[in-house]
């Protein structure tokens, strides 16, 4: 454990943001689902709506760091050709 009061600031800093971005993290995996199960559904509407969710939220991680942006663009790349694969 640290010793210095900027060091113990710094560790008690590295726990907030670690519980944040397993948060954020989860919540993106959880999005991600979605649209991949609407997809393989086929509902069009239900997939367009997840898509939307899941590509403001992957924005948003990527703007305060917590992922790569090159990892989100992939991501919401992805899944935007996924949804409109479907007829």
């Amino acid at each position: 454990m640290a010793t210095h009061k900027s060091a113990i600031k710094r560790y008690k800093q590295s726990l907030r943001n670690q519980a944040r971005n397993r948060a954020v993290k989860t919540r993106l995996k959880n999005v991600i689902k979605d649209v991949r199960l609407a997809v393989q559904q086929q509902d069009k509407d239900a997939a367009a709506q997840a898509l939307r969710t899941a590509t403001s939220l992957l924005d948003k991680a990527s703007t305060k760091g917590v992922i790569h942006w090159k990892n989100a663009a992939r991501k919401i790349s992805r899944l935007a050709r996924s949804v409109g694969s479907i007829e």
